[in-house]
């Protein structure tokens, strides 16, 4: 395991076993209960309050610092400029692939980072809101790729964190719904001068194309969720199962054809789509993009981070 030291080797990541990250809680106080826990969960994700304590209580003690440092040179900017204006939101983004528990990871740092006295208001985005519709995807011919670079409305994404970024008060985002699996028309989601947004998304690690901007550009912190592709794919398929058994069986949801399969059926159907989707967009797009994140949680088979990654240059 990677001490501090290792750093000078040329690696950027100082990397911490789950007992060292543990230990740097201090004294961070665990304000959420069990039954909340339950309710911020993910579909077959076995989170416990000892994860909590371990490993998320760490990193919001992490992150009040570095927001507290981000507020501190942002204040010292303004001072040279002879600005008066407030603070920025503090933005953070979170990447991962689908079902590695990227979701759980956004809204529990939600939950946890708004009992801190120093940023009471945060707010959460997907990037699923700025999928392009799908009437928009079947015409372009790229239905199959949903979840790629290309699924997206980049410029409209870019657009509202620099917004936001801005401090730009009711800032608005479109609403997607899984059930649907589209985006709902006329529903939007307002974003208000936050202190902290948490923007959360396969490829929100992405770079910019030549002569533009991208979301990851006006990020001050950023965290890759990671484990093996073989557990994931393992994940995926085992939500798949869950999801035919309660969400793909209500009648308005995009996928409830699939509730009458046999579980064969729905094993072969979930991992030809991991295989021919997910997985590739995970090889091709969102994987190499890891290094770029500030901070990498790692997980091992049972769901529970075993090592972390934190960038020190």
């Amino acid at each position: 395991m990677a001490t501090l030291a290792d750093v000078a080797d040329g690696d950027p990541y100082v990397e911490l076993s789950r007992e060292q990250w543990r230990d740097l809680r201090r004294n961070t106080p665990l304000t959420l209960t069990e039954a909340e826990l339950r309710e911020l969960r993910g579909v077959h994700d076995p989170i416990d309050l000892s994860e909590v304590t371990d490993v998320y209580l760490p990193l919001t003690r992490l992150l009040n610092l570095h927001f507290t440092g981000s507020r501190q040179r942002g204040a010292a900017v303004g001072a040279f400029l002879g600005e008066h204006e407030p603070p920025p939101p503090y933005v953070l983004g979170i990447a991962g692939s689908v079902a590695v528990g990227k979701s759980t990871t956004a809204r529990l740092l939600h939950a946890l980072l708004a009992r801190w006295p120093e940023h009471p208001r945060v707010d959460l985005i997907t990037t699923d809101s700025f999928l392009h519709p799908n009437k928009v995807l079947e015409e372009r011919g790229i239905m199959h790729r949903k979840g790629f670079p290309e699924s997206y409305d980049r410029r409209a994404l870019v657009g509202f964190v620099a917004d936001v970024k801005a401090g730009r008060p009711s800032v608005e985002a479109p609403v997607y719904s899984h059930l649907e699996y589209d985006i709902v028309p006329g529903a939007t989601h307002v974003v208000d001068r936050p202190d902290i947004l948490i923007v959360e998304g396969l490829n929100v690690l992405q770079p910019a194309p030549p002569d533009a901007l991208a979301v990851y550009d006006y990020f001050d912190f950023s965290i890759y969720v990671d484990a093996r592709m073989e557990d994931i794919r393992t994940w995926y398929v085992e939500r798949f199962h869950k999801l035919r058994r309660t969400a793909f069986a209500d009648p308005k949801s995009y996928f409830r054809h699939i509730a009458a399969l046999s579980h064969e059926e729905a094993t072969t159907f979930a991992e030809n789509v991991w295989r021919d989707i997910n997985e590739r967009n995970l090889v091709e797009n969102i994987a190499p993009t890891r290094e770029r994140a500030g901070l990498i949680l790692h997980k091992g088979s049972d769901h529970s981070v075993t090592h972390v990654r934190l960038r020190r240059t």
